[in-house]
């Protein structure tokens, strides 16, 4: 693969992790206020959507800013998280634990779908990006290795 495609690969795979993680974080940040009364005494579901907000607004920043394997898996992990709740949660009445209200939610409505779409593609992408991203910088070590190979006399 040339240069200037790799390079287009790269942004191309940020900016589609950056966009989910954007649709994500403004999905969690709309709908916060709707879910602070689903609380214990330490946390409401409202808080949890708002700390997924700002995960995804730090991670897509990072991603846009610095395309790198670190900033690259701290996307991932964000995304690959949400796209697990919000599964989970769907199909599956975990119940309150610890600090952790019950967040069981059953029904699939438009912004929870657009949500986990969006969050599902971020993590895909992230991890392809990762992955483009790990192949590029082992490139240069293996041409080097190569280069230093002993040329067979007779050659």
């Amino acid at each position: 693969m040339n240069v200037r495609t790799n390079m287009a690969l790269r942004y191309g795979l940020a900016l589609i992790v950056a966009a989910g993680l954007a649709i994500d974080a403004f999905v969690h940040f709309d709908l916060a206020s709707t879910f602070d009364p689903v609380k214990t005494s330490t946390l409401s579901e409202g808080d949890l959507f708002r700390a997924e907000a700002v995960a995804a607004v730090i991670a897509a920043a990072a991603v846009l800013l610095r395309p790198r394997r670190y900033t690259a898996a701290i996307a991932f992990m964000v995304a690959a998280a949400g796209t697990a709740a919000v599964l989970v949660y769907q199909y599956v009445d975990v119940g309150a634990f610890g600090p952790f209200p019950d967040m069981y939610d059953p029904l699939w409505y438009t912004e929870k779908t657009t949500s986990a779409i969006a969050e599902g593609i971020a993590a895909l992408a992230a991890l392809a990006l990762f992955v483009v991203l790990h192949l590029a910088a082992r490139e240069p070590r293996d041409a080097k290795s190569h280069s230093n190979q002993a040329v067979p006399a007779g050659s």
